[in-house]
């Protein structure tokens, strides 16, 4: 019994840190910012 017990536990604490690390990703993960010449683009659609 004292194994089965334990067993589960261990699957718990796996989801928990698994569940922690998936969300440090996403809170981490940062778009990327592109950088844009506005001028660069007036004069494309000025063509």
């Amino acid at each position: 019994m004292a194994s089965l017990k334990l067993d589960r536990k261990a699957r718990r604490n796996y989801a928990k840190q698994d569940r922690r690390k998936k969300d440090i990703k996403r809170l981490t993960a940062t778009p990327v910012i592109k950088k844009v010449d506005i001028e660069e683009l007036k004069k494309s659609f000025a063509k």
